[in-house]
């Protein structure tokens, strides 16, 4: 075996390895770059929108997202449930939300939502920021004959009825939220946008 083969040998395997090793140094400097490209926690924290499919959820029930780092829920209504919001006018701070602080401008009226059927609400009371619990039965032993579904707040005891707006006389001052949403079809909704951002 001469001299130039052993060199030719050195030579090839040295290019080989060099090759290997710079090769998985971009695919090392590449995954992070890539990965950059995602929303951080930090940009969905601040409001990332969140897509639900709401085409399982059946009439009274309720399923939570979360949205900037708060429960967001949304409550297919009844017809029964939709017809006792007429009911609770009286009984209500705010029936026809009017108050701008709590809704997107597009929302008002007595069930405070894009279509009646679907409740779109911020879990979070406006008292002192206690989460409320969804009560849609009617008449329960322990809030009364007069209840007609709606949350509780087991915190200091404010009442909301089944489209978040406060009952008179409570700790909380203001209705539940509403966030900013809108529907995709008829079985997706984004919360998080408003219906013009399509």
């Amino acid at each position: 075996m001469s001299n130039g083969d052993v060199s030719q040998g050195r030579r090839r395997f040295l290019i080989g390895a060099t090759s290997v090793v710079g090769g998985v140094g971009a695919v090392g400097a590449a995954v992070p770059f890539v990965a950059s490209w995602n929303p951080s926690a930090k940009a969905e924290a601040a409001g990332a929108p969140v897509t639900v499919n709401v085409s399982k959820l059946e009439p009274g029930q309720q399923i939570t997202v979360e949205w900037r780092g708060k429960p967001v829920w949304l409550i297919r209504r009844t017809e029964e449930m939709i017809a006792n919001l007429t009911d609770m006018n009286e009984r209500v701070k705010d029936p026809q939300s009017e108050e701008a602080s709590q809704q997107p401008e597009y929302i008002r009226g007595e069930t405070r939502s894009l279509k009646p059927e679907l409740a779109v609400l911020v879990g979070i009371c406006t008292h002192l920021g206690c989460v409320p619990s969804y009560r849609p039965e009617v008449a329960p032993e322990d809030l009364g004959a007069d209840w007609l579904g709606g949350m509780f707040c087991p915190c200091h005891g404010s009442r909301y009825d089944m489209a978040g707006r406060v009952f008179k006389s409570q700790p909380a001052p203001l209705n539940l939220e509403v966030p900013p949403y809108r529907y995709d079809n008829d079985s997706t909704v984004t919360v998080g946008l408003d219906p013009e951002a399509a």
